[in-house]
């Protein structure tokens, strides 16, 4: 049972996929709905499955799993119940990662996507008092030229796209790979995330600032390994939105007592916590906040120190920046935290 400190401290999350949240039980409803066959029998079949060996083994299993999204109410129902449940986990904040091409490489429009996205998002805070962003992800074991066809369909929607980023397999597709399109993205004002060392080197994040010139690293924590590196990130406050039950899962650490956040910490790091694919890395974000706090000897300062560091970096206009640094901190005062959350 997660404690009501873990579950109320206020928090943003930053990263997690929405096609990660999509639950084997909705997954198996919508199959039906849509006359979709799946390799699952069941829900416990599905969740069997949910033992990865890496990165790429959890990508077989979850571009299987998504093909049951067909339809704009798909999408609408999945980004609901993603907000439902961040709402129970404290997020006042999300900026959620789509993925289009791993749909529209199977035949969904691009607009049956974002429409779906959009209904829900466009609603957030009035219906779970949460403020969101969509964050469209470019798939980087594609190629450059996809990229920048999906950024060109992307354009007429800008106003609903908070940032571009890019995921999947990180080994074998460096950063360099998509310079044209994070160019492309800057010169549209578009603001820049994207994922860099996790699976790959420590040069991988220096790369994706310097040649992508992305504002955050997702992960990041191989990181530590260029003491060089962890400077420049100390130095310039690069947030670094870290997900240690997804590291676990995928096998990028041992076990969550070896996980390197609370090491980052130390060294002064902007870090964040949050889910990745909770839906196949057993956890949302508390869920996350919870273990680490265990398995790292955290105390709730450093919790606090986390939510922190997860509004300072995100796409947050000055003002609502300021109002969840406020309500962080008079959570801090009722709950005697030493922390100064302002």
């Amino acid at each position: 049972m997660l404690d009501a400190f873990v579950t109320q401290l206020p928090k943003a999350e930053l990263h997690v996929h929405i096609e990660g949240t999509l639950e084997p039980e909705m997954m198996l409803a919508f199959a039906t709905r849509n006359g979709v066959r799946t390799r699952f029998a069941n829900a416990s079949a599905a969740r069997a499955a949910y033992a990865f060996e890496n990165l790429q083994s959890f990508l077989d299993v979850y571009y299987d799993a998504m093909s049951v999204l067909r339809t704009e109410r798909d999408f609408f129902e999945l980004a609901e119940a993603y907000f439902a449940r961040a709402q129970r986990a404290g997020v006042v904040h999300a900026e959620i990662f789509f993925d289009p091409q791993a749909h529209t490489s199977r035949g969904i429009a691009f607009e049956t996507v974002l429409e779906g996205l959009w209904e829900a998002v466009r609603a957030s805070r009035t219906r779970w008092g949460i403020t969101s962003r969509l964050i469209m992800c470019f798939l980087r074991d594609r190629s450059e030229e996809e990229a920048l066809a999906t950024f060109a369909r992307a354009l007429p929607f800008a106003e609903r796209i908070g940032a571009i980023g890019l995921d999947s397999t990180e080994l074998g597709n460096p950063p360099q790979k998509f310079e044209r399109v994070y160019a492309r993205a800057r010169a549209e004002g578009w603001r820049a995330v994207a994922h860099a060392g996790e699976e790959g080197p420590p040069q991988y994040v220096v790369d994706t600032l310097d040649v992508l010139r992305a504002e955050r690293i997702d992960h990041g924590i191989r990181s530590l390994e260029d003491r060089e590196l962890v400077a420049r990130l100390r130095d310039e406050r690069v947030p670094l939105t870290v997900c240690p039950l997804s590291n676990v899962r995928l096998r990028v650490v041992e076990t969550l007592s070896d996980h390197p956040l609370r090491a980052m910490l130390d060294a002064g790091l902007c870090v964040t916590v949050n889910s990745d694919d909770p839906a196949y890395f057993g956890g949302y974000v508390d869920d996350n906040f919870a273990d680490i706090r265990a398995a790292l000897r955290l105390d709730d300062d450093h919790l606090v120190q986390l939510a922190r560091n997860g509004f300072e970096a995100a796409f947050l206009e000055p003002a609502q920046r300021q109002e969840y640094v406020a309500r962080l901190a008079a959570f801090c005062v009722a709950h005697g935290t030493g922390v100064r959350a302002s």
